[in-house]
């Protein structure tokens, strides 16, 4: 279908006078509109992504995103989609700002030309008989190979004997343990210990742990984890741009490498084609080093080189991108 006709479609679309047909946003949401979290503990922060596709052969943007409470955060990972291009929307819900069972919104309208607003519907028993302090494990900002420790206190207060038997933590990349801190008539408290591991990916992680009780209301609870990690190394500048330099002419050119600790520069990858070592590398360790290159393309035309400087602090490397055009 090509862009003349699909517009036509949308523009006779919009121009329909029975509002529910201009509800056509709805259909980018192929999972559905809908979130239901059941009954949470009290204080915990929930969290569910719903997946956006733009099915149409013309490109769109989310132009506005509205949570009918406070207590309710949603954000796009990607504001504008390409045809056929997904995102999320990524909902976060606040359950120590009510009590009880609760209904909310989040309209999520897609334009600019042609305009529709899909609702999403969220929904959750915030229980006050079962309370998180805090209500969820944030790391914040954390360099990689660091190992930094959260606590979450869980109690409970009913008539029930509750247990937690097992924390399922797949795919998240801590470590997990919990234990009975008490229990009284009435009460049970527990505190969950929450390790980020050494090797955690980089980037932002947002993961579910889940807590498994004897509670039939709320047999499996999710805790929030969320971090950022950041490389333990760095380099300045990520990007070498040389222009244009006539082939087979060697430039030198330097980059600064940085860690949070002392390292040692074991190798570089990705040498060849005229990109090498401009002198060798220091052999002692340092919070900041000096790596030069020698640039000398070998091929005509434009390049783009992507070279890996490898250290004693971490096991994956950081890049350099050396790009420009080589002329004869």
């Amino acid at each position: 279908m090509n862009r003349f006709v699909l517009s036509a479609i949308l523009m006779g679309v919009l121009l329909t006078a029975n509002a529910p047909a201009q509800n056509w946003a709805d259909k980018l949401f192929k999972d559905g509109l809908i979130k239901d979290f059941g009954s949470q503990p009290h204080g915990s922060q929930l969290n569910h992504s719903f997946t956006l596709t733009n099915i149409y052969a013309v490109r769109m943007e989310i132009t506005s995103i509205k949570s009918s409470c406070g207590c309710v955060t949603a954000e796009a990972k990607k504001r504008v989609l390409e045809p056929r291009e997904s995102t999320t929307i990524d909902v976060t819900m606040d359950t120590k700002r009510f009590t009880g069972p609760k209904t909310f919104t989040v309209r999520v309208t897609v334009g600019p030309e042609y305009i529709s607003t899909a609702e999403l519907t969220l929904k959750a028993n915030s229980r006050a008989d079962i309370v998180f302090n805090p209500g969820q494990i944030n790391f914040g900002l954390v360099s990689r190979g660091q190992s930094p420790t959260q606590f979450i206190d869980v109690e409970y207060a009913g008539t029930l004997n509750w247990q937690i038997s097992e924390v399922i933590n797949k795919d998240v990349p801590c470590t997990v343990s919990f234990k009975e801190t008490y229990r009284r008539m009435g009460g049970v408290g527990y505190r969950l210990t929450v390790t980020l591991n050494a090797d955690a990916p980089i980037g932002t992680q947002r993961h579910n742990l889940y807590l498994k009780t004897n509670d039939p209301a709320s047999p499996l609870v999710p805790v929030l984890i969320e971090a950022t990690v950041q490389s333990a190394i760095s380099v300045t500048p990520e990007t070498l741009h040389l222009g244009t330099i006539r082939q087979g002419t060697a430039l030198m050119r330097k980059v600064i490498v940085r860690g949070n600790k002392p390292f040692r520069i074991t190798g570089v990858e990705g040498t060849g084609d005229g990109f090498e070592l401009g002198e060798a590398l220091n052999a002692n360790e340092a919070m900041v080093q000096f790596v030069t290159f020698q640039c000398a393309p070998n091929k005509e035309g434009a390049f783009r080189k992507e070279l890996k400087i490898k250290t004693s602090l971490q096991d994956a490397p950081v890049s350099v991108i050396i790009d420009g055009i080589a002329t004869r």
